[in-house]
């Protein structure tokens, strides 16, 4: 027995679920993974499975791996966020509703998790792997190889963040972790552990990508294309990627050492032996303001590519939206007191992070008037990528002005800590990110696949995104202001009820968006020989990435790309110029990245690492480590990575398909 405690760590049976909800979610969730595999195996698929998706270094199918994941986790989420409306619909007076504290602050807790790191990251990434270096005329990401270990770090980490459910418990102790409810005094279980390393594990791949992307960018555009004549989209992805390359150290030196006071008795952040539990906030949101604007710029550059396409018109600005992109970039990093006012850090500081707060929503302000002019006297046309463009329009400027708002410290004292920074937050976010990466997913699907989506049905989808939020988070501002405050489980007043079940109505509103958008993406991989793309460019868009098939074959372009000035597919098109096949001498043989599964075996013992370091499991923590060394040893001195396509191929390549585009 004491040799089986030995190699079980500190696992014991009363880390198994015992509330409904969890049980349900712990046997849910290892039903339907079987059921994936059976499946698998009944269509006889897992070949297939290994050699075009799992080991693929392929950008373009890494990103849709990143989607698909982010895509589930958003229904994860969705249905956590059901539970809490539920249990404040409910939990008034006498009335204890379905779930008991420490449930309702696990699933708070997984929520915000699962929100910002596994659906906008994942959303992210996924679209800036697909997109990104067709629009730069790029062949593939600089270090291909390091892109599939991101991925798999990603997955890595959402796995970790999954199985809490099934044995352990997660957090409750906020998505933000602030000690000293995440303290080993308050919180012994594996339940934080758990968010810890699936976070430092998933923030490991967000900094490699990070890298990865500004090195892509620098390095690797088509000729002629100077920075001032990229599109926007890269250009925030750059700004995006130089925010993680700065940002996420900061993150990862927080949680190690909220690890080590866990697992070694460390005092970084105790209240005792000269540790101090600000000194994490003021970290964590050292990171975490500059991650709110890791999450939106993106989106801010799916937008700045969706209102030209769909208003006919060129992008009013150009210089100036570059302009406000680096001035955020600069500002997102000297407003993160701003989240803590009430810390008593004095008024001369208070004053400085106001002030600063409402200075960078300056360059936010232009990039919207921007948008707003370039749609001035266009000949709009309303598909799904535009309404969901307007949505945000309306969404993320509510969100925008309470943000200042709460940059008035006097205010923020008021409603800090309360339901209205929740919807605040949600605002932005949700209003900003989301809805920014569905356009984009909507917008670049026929990139993906080489089809479009049912364009009513997204329609739909973004109608009732906006009514739902609408319904979800406007009563959350009365609430606020009422004095509800946020990861509240029950309360007294029976005057606040009605706003919440208006909130959880909301809710399922939103819900009823997502099953459209599901049923969207169903019927139109149904229906998809009616919806085939044949020219490549569907919406008649004005950047490189359409100048390629639907689907952007493997090696993204055939010939040698030049680029003499911005939007220069647009000018190309008006001159009839694509309709020419390149001439021979545009051919050169090139070579690609090998399939490699070296980036799956890192994800999965990086996986065990974490699993090992939550319980406590030494013997396997060593293993996971020297098995991680040895595939990254194997990979270093793997001297047959690449294969050839050879000139005369590509040239046969592409007459196929400018036959099929054009005839």
């Amino acid at each position: 027995m004491e040799l089986l405690s030995q190699l079980l760590g500190r696992m014991s049976l009363e880390y198994l679920p015992t509330e409904p909800a969890t049980i349900g979610a712990a046997v849910g969730m290892p039903l339907g993974a079987i059921g994936v595999a059976v499946a698998l195996t009944y269509f006889k698929k897992w070949r297939w499975l290994w050699n075009n998706w799992l080991t693929s270094l392929d950008a373009k199918k890494i990103g849709i791996m990143y989607i698909v994941v982010a895509l589930l986790m958003l229904v994860r989420g969705l249905f956590d966020a059901m539970m809490l409306r539920l249990q404040t619909a409910v939990a008034v007076g006498d009335t204890q509703g379905p779930f008991d504290v420490d449930t309702f602050q696990q699933v708070f807790t997984a929520h915000g998790t699962i929100m910002i790191f596994f659906v906008a990251m994942g959303l992210m990434f996924g679209l800036i792997n697909v997109v990104m270096p067709l629009m730069i005329g790029a062949r593939d990401m600089a270090f291909p190889w390091l892109n599939s270990v991101s991925f798999w770090l990603f997955v890595a980490g959402m796995i970790l963040n999954n199985v809490a459910l099934i044995f352990g418990g997660f957090s409750p102790g906020g998505w933000l972790g602030y000690p000293p409810l995440t303290g080993l005094e308050y919180n012994p279980g594996p339940g934080v552990d758990y968010w810890i390393w699936s976070l430092q594990i998933a923030g490991l791949g967000s900094l490699f990508s990070g890298i990865n992307f500004i090195v892509t960018i620098l390095k690797k555009r088509a000729r002629g294309m100077t920075m001032m004549k990229m599109p926007i989209f890269p250009w925030s992805v750059l700004v995006t990627s130089v925010l993680i390359a700065l940002a996420f150290p900061i993150l990862t030196v927080t949680l190690a050492l909220l690890s080590l006071d866990r697992l070694m008795g460390m005092h970084f952040f105790t209240s005792d032996m000269g540790g101090n539990p600000m000194m994490y906030i003021n970290l964590i949101w050292a990171w975490g303001h500059p991650e709110v604007y890791i999450l939106v710029l993106p989106a801010f550059g799916i937008f700045s590519e969706v209102v030209p396409t769909f208003a006919r018109k060129a992008l009013f600005g150009y210089k100036t939206m570059v302009a406000a992109l680096v001035a955020i970039m600069f500002f997102s990093f000297i407003v993160w007191q701003h989240h803590f006012f009430t810390m008593g850090a004095g008024a001369n500081v208070n004053a400085f992070f106001g002030i600063m707060t409402m200075v960078i929503a300056i360059p936010t302000g232009v990039k919207i008037f921007n948008w707003l002019f370039t749609m001035y006297k266009g000949k709009i046309r309303f598909d799904a990528p535009m309404i969901w463009f307007l949505a945000f329009v309306v969404t993320f400027t509510l969100g925008g002005v309470t943000g200042v708002m709460m940059a008035v410290p006097a205010l923020d004292f008021q409603v800090h800590n309360s339901l209205f920074l929740v919807a605040h937050f949600h605002n932005t976010i949700i209003g900003g990110v989301v809805f920014g990466f569905l356009a984009g997913i909507t917008y670049w699907f026929p990139k993906l696949f080489g089809f479009r989506l049912i364009d009513k049905l997204g329609r739909w989808s973004a109608y009732l995104w906006q009514i739902g939020f609408i319904l979800a988070f406007m009563p959350l501002y009365i609430l606020g202001l009422m004095g509800a405050v946020r990861r509240l489980d029950h309360y007294a007043d029976p005057t606040w009820q009605p706003f919440f079940i208006v909130s959880g109505i909301g809710v399922l509103v939103i819900m009823a968006g997502t099953f459209m958008l599901i049923s969207q993406i169903a019927l139109s991989v149904w229906k998809r020989k009616e919806l085939v793309d044949t020219t490549g460019d569907p919406w008649n868009g004005r950047t490189l990435e359409w100048s390629v098939p639907s689907p952007a074959p493997h090696y993204n372009f055939a010939s040698t790309v030049e680029v003499t000035k911005r939007d220069d597919w647009w000018y190309a098109k008006q001159a009839k110029k694509q309709l020419s096949p390149p001439p021979p001498s545009a051919y050169k043989d090139i070579w690609l990245p090998k399939n490699s599964a070296s980036g799956l075996l890192i994800g999965i013992g990086t996986g065990l690492f974490g699993f090992a370091a939550i319980w406590h499991m030494w013997w396997l923590l060593v293993v996971a480590l020297v098995f991680i060394v040895a595939v990254i040893i194997r990979r270093t001195y793997n001297t047959d990575d690449e294969y050839m396509i050879s000139a005369e191929e590509l040239m046969k390549e592409d007459a196929a398909v400018y036959k099929r585009r054009h005839v």
